[in-house]
Formats: C-alpha cells, structure tokens, sequence
C-alpha cells in the first residue's frame, strides 16, 4: 500500500468517525440520560401527552392533506413537460430551504386577519392563525416537497412499456393512473407520506411563528421541548427522546421499502 492509499484511507476513516461522533452522540446522549422507567412515567404527565397527542393529530391530518394535494402535482411532473415547470419545480423545493421562521411569517402574511388571503377568510368569520388549523397547515408547508419529491421518483420509474398495456387495452387515464401506474410507485408514494409526516412531526419554527404555543390547542412536541427547557428539564428530555425514536423508526422503515434510486434520493433529503 502506497503512503498516499494509506492517507486516503486515514483522512476517510477520521471523517466517519467525526461525523458519527456529530450525529451520535447527542443521540446517545438523550438516551442515555433517561431510564426507561423514568421515560414512561414522564412521559404520562398530562402536558406531555397533550402535546403528544396534539402532535399526533396534526402530523397525520397534515400528511393526509400533502398526500391530497401533492399526489396531483408529483403525477404532472412526473410524466408532462410545460413552460414553467422548472419554476414550479423551485417553488415546490422551496420550503426545503425556506428558514421555518420565515415560513411562519409569509404564513401569517398570507392567512392572517389582515393577510392576502386572510380578509376574504375573515369575512366568512374564519381565522387560522393561533389554531389548530394553522398547527396543520404550517407542517404541511414545510414537510410538501417531500412528499411531492419522493412521489414524482417513482411515477417517473413506472416502466413505460405498462401504460402502453392499458393505453392499448382502452383504459381510461384514471383506471391507468389508480390501476397501473399507482400500484406500481406505491413504495415511493409510501415513503414521500411517511417522511413527510415526520418532517410534520417534528416541525417547530413555522409552527410557532404562524400558530403560536398555546398548550392544548397549538402546543406540540418540539414546542413543549422548547418550553420545557426553561422549567422542566427531564420533561424535555422525555419529548426529545420520543421524537429521537419515532424519527429513527421512520428512517428505519423508509429504508426498509423497496424504492428505485431516484425515489430514494428524494426520500432523504432534508438539507437543514
């Protein structure tokens, strides 16, 4: 072995080591500084689980909504070419890179009392900010482009030569999309809503900003950790020890789907 193969080899080996030891040890840290025991017991106080369970519902009403609106859009990009579709590839990417305070902000411009859609949604006595609503519609800004991302992989991995089948068996566009070419990404699609929702999950800038903190209504896990560290630190740990493990099952799970390299791709990426 040459010096040179060798310093290759040392400099790989110190950066994995550093990067594992960035990622790994505050992981470990968090769980290590909990029991078990000690995790369950806190995690029944009832702040905890309203927050919890206010997680819960908005993460998955917020996945439900991406999956609505962005099967749609992840099916156009997917298999049309336009003008302006890089653009709307961009502003779809957006909020990947969007700092989630400022999401919160263009949130509250938009939707709020005096917001650009806000007074025509005040005139019918609708106001999302500081809601619920407005917890839901903050994840669901910030965790879309994975969904659309990851989906437009694998409709864009659908094998041409099966819409040709239906194309020649006279199936209607909707029977080849929901018949052929659905089942066929469903892996992809699977993996987008599931990452999606833990982007959802784990949301607190935007949410924040857009929603407010008010425990019970908008108040969820990655507020409550923030709160929390003022008063309660083992509460804290708890919450952020739940969101660790459920991150890591979903990662887990993803990885676990059979997903074409592309969709792959898109499934990971999270650049903040």
């Amino acid at each position: 072995m040459t010096w040179r193969a060798l310093l290759v080899r040392v400099v790989a080996a110190l950066a994995i080591t550093l990067c594992l030891a960035l990622i790994g040890l505050p992981v470990l840290a968090l769980l290590l500084r909990v029991p078990a025991g000690t995790l369950l017991a806190r995690l029944a106080d009832p702040l905890v689980l309203s927050a919890v369970r206010l997680s819960l519902v908005t993460s998955v009403a917020a996945a439900a909504l991406i999956v609505v609106l962005g099967t749609p859009v992840a099916w156009l990009l997917a298999t049309r070419e336009f003008h302006g579709k890089r653009i709307l590839e961009a502003v779809i990417d957006l909020p990947m890179v969007l700092p989630p305070t400022a999401a919160g902000v263009g949130l509250l411009l938009a939707f709020g009392r005096a917001g650009l859609a806000g007074r025509a949604l005040a005139s019918f006595g609708i106001s999302l900010p500081f809601s619920t609503a407005a917890v839901v519609m903050a994840e669901a800004f910030v965790a879309l482009p994975f969904f659309v991302g990851a989906a437009a992989a694998g409709f864009r991995e659908v094998e041409p030569r099966y819409l040709d089948a239906a194309a020649t068996l006279r199936a209607s566009p909707g029977t080849t999309f929901f018949r052929v070419m659905l089942p066929l990404a469903l892996p992809s699609v699977l993996a987008g809503a599931t990452m999606s929702w833990a982007r959802a999950l784990g949301e607190f800038g935007a949410t924040i900003t857009f929603a407010g903190n008010l425990p019970g209504v908008t108040q969820t896990m990655p507020l409550a950790v923030y709160i929390a560290l003022e008063t309660d630190l083992e509460a804290a740990v708890a919450l952020s020890v739940l969101l660790v493990l459920l991150s890591l099952t979903v990662l887990v799970a993803v990885r676990a789907l059979p997903l074409g390299p592309a969709a792959l791709r898109h499934a990971r990426r999270d650049p903040r």
